[in-house]
């Protein structure tokens, strides 16, 4: 990375040089906490920063319902009736899907499980689901209330159910070759694969893929948890084959405080009625839901995981935020992202050498977030870089996360983050 240079002035270079810079402009910003001018935010691993249009969409369907009533369901500038639909060509562009593979709903750990309503259907034989141990812990007491769930009446030992991939003694993150071997050697007794695409704690990257066509072809099924990947590295879910996946949307995606999730379904699923699914009003097939009848005829798309009408007030953030990532590209984000991130790692390695990079080092193998273990006391040295302007995210017992976001953080934000982190961790 010899091409980098330690100056502010290099990085003012890059930023005049980056094309998706005046990204940076339609967010809006904290005020730094110490009183001048703005915070540096590398937060956005766990809340997007606003764009500036989110308040006049939301103005704007707040009048639609003064002015209009139940009228807005037609009317409205943008109609409520089939209002999910306007984020679907967005939510594709995100995740690599095809349209009716998506669909905005719920929360993410609700859409987990209703997907494994459908998808983790153990035997006595296979019941097993393999999962991180670095998990999100949600995620961990999802497969294990599921598990639970099913242990009596299918008759498998509920404790024995999760098997937790750790990485070996002495790593922080895990081989993709000990992952397949773990794989092979548990596809037998295993009925589910739900993995972290990103993972929250360490900022890697699994080899999704790679993983999914290696699950897939020995019977087991595979999901994915896009919490930490959505938004902040390129998917190609449809290519890759995997049968399911969520996300939420408040983090990359910048669509707010518990913002409306994201599901994916692949399209070989979307066809088979037998699918076991709990069922509700807006997963019917439209051509029938007005008839009001009693039989449900799930809709072929991932609409029929829906259970209720789409939330108007939640959904109008997420049209705006994804309105954006369809004009910048996921493609030319990552570009951005690899650099950004990378050139914050050069630079720490000469202003701040103490602090530990737990974040694997090869661009593939990560998004833009980089998990660091400060030196000393990093409770204490986190309230520092608080105090210095700088907005991170402080993890137990050691782990400072710091994700430089290519909408909106720039190359003299990252320089300012190593400068900083030089002073409060010498």
């Amino acid at each position: 990375m010899s091409h980098f240079e330690p100056t502010e002035s290099f990085a003012r270079s890059l930023d005049a040089a980056d094309q998706l810079a005046a990204f940076r402009g339609r967010f809006c910003f904290p005020k730094n906490p110490a009183g001048r001018g703005e915070a540096l935010y590398f937060v956005g691993n766990s809340l997007g920063l606003m764009p500036k249009a989110t308040r006049e969409a939301l103005t704007q369907e707040l009048d639609d319902w003064a002015n209009l009533a139940v009228e807005g369901h037609f009317h409205a500038k943008h109609p409520w009736l089939p209002y999910h639909e306007e984020v679907r060509a967005g939510l594709a562009g995100v995740v690599g899907a095809s349209e009716r593979e998506v669909v905005a709903m719920n929360s993410l750990t609700a859409n987990l499980h209703l997907l494994m309503v459908s998808f983790y259907r153990p035997t006595r034989e296979r019941y097993q689901i393999i999962i991180e141990d670095a998990a999100f812990p949600s995620d961990s007491y999802a497969v294990q209330s599921q598990a639970a769930f099913h242990a009596r009446a299918v008759g498998f030992d509920a404790s024995r159910a999760i098997v937790r991939l750790r990485p070996r003694e002495g790593e922080h993150t895990l081989r993709t070759g000990d992952v397949l071997e773990r794989i092979d050697r548990e596809a037998g007794r295993t009925a589910l694969l739900m993995l972290g695409g990103v993972n929250y704690l360490s900022g890697q990257k699994m080899d999704m893929g790679t993983i999914t066509a290696f699950a897939r072809e020995r019977g087991v099924v595979v999901g994915w948890d896009l919490a930490h990947a959505a938004g902040n590295v390129e998917l190609r879910l449809h290519d890759w084959g995997a049968d399911f996946a969520a996300w939420c949307s408040y983090k990359y995606l910048n669509s707010g405080p518990g913002a409306v999730a994201g599901a994916f379904v692949h399209e070989r699923h979307l066809g088979d009625a037998t699918l076991p699914r709990f069922a509700g009003w807006w997963g019917n097939d439209p051509a029938t839901r007005f008839k009001m009848g009693p039989e449900f005829v799930p809709v072929q798309s991932a609409d029929a995981w829906q259970l209720s009408n789409p939330p108007v007030l939640a959904l109008a953030p997420v049209r705006e935020s994804l309105a954006i990532f369809t004009e910048a590209t996921m493609a030319r984000l990552r570009q951005k992202s690899e650099r950004l991130t990378g050139y914050l790692e050069w630079l720490l390695q000469r202003t701040a050498p103490g602090v530990k990079v737990l974040t694997p080092r090869e661009p593939a193998d990560r998004g833009c977030q980089l998990s660091l273990v400060l030196p000393g006391d990093a409770r204490a040295a986190h309230t520092r870089l608080g105090e210095q302007g700088v907005m991170a995210d402080f993890r137990e017992p050691n782990v400072v996360r710091v994700a430089p976001v290519p909408l909106y953080n720039s190359f003299q934000d990252v320089w300012r983050l190593a400068e900083v982190l030089g002073k409060v961790t010498g």
